[in-house]
């Protein structure tokens, strides 16, 4: 079981999107700035709050659920589904 996730920073309002196969461990690794510093949630400030959660059984429907999430409709769709993240210039 694989999962696709949003999360979004409760002092930013910036919104993350990924996927994995153990929800819990990432999350809470977004939640640890020490954990990787070059990447998105360790840059930018947190605590990260999951808002959305999808469940698919391999991990290309992940990837692919994923990567239209991110895309300029998946966006959308996230804007009307969960509301906006943050400011369009934050985007």
């Amino acid at each position: 079981m694989y999962w696709v996730y949003v999360l979004v920073s409760e002092s930013t309002g910036k919104r993350y999107v990924g996927q994995t196969a153990d929800l819990k461990r990432r999350l809470v690794e977004h939640n640890t700035p020490e954990h990787n510093r070059r990447k998105h949630t360790s840059r930018n400030a947190g605590p990260w709050r999951l808002v959305h959660r999808e469940n698919y059984p391999t991990r290309a429907e992940a990837m692919r659920r994923e990567k239209w999430l991110k895309s300029g409709a998946g966006r959308l769709w996230l804007d009307e589904t969960i509301g906006r993240a943050s400011p369009p210039q934050a985007d």
